[in-house]
């Protein structure tokens, strides 16, 4: 007879706040709904409370300190401690080292906290309702934000924190209106359980629902309706392959309210260092798993040897691309470090004729232009062959379909 496998016990705390506030929300919004009503003032500061937790969240708890993705002045962390304390997800600390952990270890049902492997539920929330062990403590992926004073000050007096961010703040409001259950209601606990449950979509549905246009080697998606329900954070497929980059996503048109905050604040000095994937590499992950599409869809097609040749030569094409590009980057860095020891020799040595000396600035201003030129190039060459590569791909499927 098998041997059943006893679950782990209820945590009683988080059972409380993921299963308990949902259900009084349910209860409670609508009847003091029926029975008084909400005006335009308290649903705009819910709203505004939503954004400012969610907000605080990918901006801050995620592409700051998870990833590192930028830099931040002081008084913007000190801001997304304290929103982000408000939207009851635990503190940075611990909040970023789970992550960190279901990045290195994705899919892993037995490291990945919140593996997608172990169900759409699990990954959405189950996991937080039991003492899983893989949700005991453990910082050793997190050594540089226990040097951050404001992680281990936000750590050190969560509690307290968001206590005064989720009662005390929509209390005051309330008071200040004239209707306070009507504000705690909406601002307090409506807002907090649906900035829950859309920041839990990126755990579950962004690994279930969408494409994975950059990678297949795991199961995050890339999902626009998600995007816009979680401030940006459904480009999923993008952001498990380029974790370090600022943006989830990159195109000009794709919803990412965070991108656009953090650029925002690089303009006026509170962010610096943003992390910008190169699109090469970022054409070449596409190609990558186009490539990857095009031979498994050519196993089954039949009388397809002039298609494989002619994917074997973009193949070639791409490995080529590949090469140029890693010895541009190699001379590019060469070039940076001469003329950094050039830099340095002459402002030791204060010598050489001030002619000289900027013809030799206006050369290597030339020669570095040539070079981003030369990178261009390349990276317009692989979206061209992205291109032939798509047209490739459906003259297999036609073949498959044939065969079919």
């Amino acid at each position: 007879m098998a041997k059943t496998c006893a679950k782990p016990p209820l945590n009683l705390t988080n059972v409380i706040i993921f299963a308990g506030l949902p259900l009084a929300a349910i209860l409670l919004v609508p009847a003091w709904g029926i029975y008084r009503g909400y005006d335009a003032f308290q649903w705009l500061w819910a709203l505004a409370f939503l954004y400012l937790n969610g907000l605080s969240i990918t901006g801050g708890y995620h592409r700051l300190w998870a990833h590192k993705a930028y830099q931040a002045h002081p008084a913007l962390k000190w801001f997304f401690a304290f929103w982000g304390a408000g939207a009851l997800q635990n503190s940075i600390l611990i909040w970023a080292s789970d992550h960190r952990r279901h990045h290195r270890h994705v899919d892993d049902n037995d490291l990945d906290p919140y593996s997608a492997g172990r169900g759409l539920w699990f990954s959405h929330m189950g996991w937080m309702l039991r003492n899983y062990r893989t949700n005991e403590t453990d910082f050793s992926n997190a050594r540089d934000l226990q040097r951050d004073p404001v992680v281990v000050w936000q750590d050190r007096h969560y509690i307290a924190l968001t206590t005064f961010m989720n009662l005390g703040l929509p209390l005051a409001l309330g008071w200040w209106h004239g209707d306070l259950i009507g504000t705690v209601l909406l601002v307090g606990l409506l807002r907090l359980v649906v900035n829950h449950h859309v920041t839990f979509f990126i755990n579950s549905l962004a690994h279930y629902w969408g494409t994975r246009p950059y990678t297949e080697s795991n199961s995050a998606r890339d999902n626009g309706f998600l995007a816009f329900l979680t401030y940006g954070e459904g480009y999923h497929n993008y952001h498990h392959i380029f974790q370090a980059d600022y943006r989830n996503g990159i195109r000009w048109w794709q919803w990412d309210p965070t991108k656009w905050m953090i650029s925002l604040c690089s303009r006026v000095g509170l962010a610096s260092d943003l992390n910008r994937v190169p699109d090469f590499k970022i054409q070449r992950a596409i190609l990558d798993t186009q490539f990857q599409r095009a031979r498994s869809e050519m196993e089954q097609a039949q009388d397809s040897d002039s298609l494989r040749a002619s994917l074997e030569r973009e193949y070639q094409l791409f490995t080529e691309s590949i090469n140029q590009w890693k010895m541009l980057q190699s001379e590019r860095y060469e070039r940076k470090k001469t003329a950094l020891g050039d830099a340095l020799d002459g402002h030791r040595e204060r010598l050489g004729d001030a002619l000289e000396e900027r013809k030799a600035k206006l050369q290597s201003k030339w020669e570095s232009a040539a070079l981003r030129t030369k990178l261009r190039e390349l990276e317009f060459s692989l979206r061209m062959q992205r291109k032939r590569l798509t047209l490739l791909m459906e003259q297999i499927q036609l073949q498959t379909a044939h065969a079919a």
